[in-house]
């Protein structure tokens, strides 16, 4: 299982449809939908947060969502 907290810098992945229930109502608001495009832009010195790019909106989420919200890598 992919997640956006298995992706490495620079790599890019979308959000599948099954990552629906396990994302919450605020990503959901700010873009991180099912097919949107998610790159990993760093990862903060302590591993947390991540830093990704959301439909060119740039996001700090902490790694224990991102490891809940299924992706396909490209």
């Amino acid at each position: 299982m992919n997640t956006i907290a298995s992706l490495g810098i620079g790599e890019i992945g979308y959000i599948s449809e099954g990552a629906l229930e396990h994302i919450p109502l605020k990503l959901l608001e700010m873009g991180c939908l099912p097919g949107a495009e998610v790159e990993l832009i760093q990862i903060a010195p302590l591993k947390d947060p991540i830093y990704i790019c959301v439909n060119g909106s740039h996001l700090a989420i902490r790694k224990e969502t991102a490891s809940q919200i299924q992706i396909l890598k490209s």
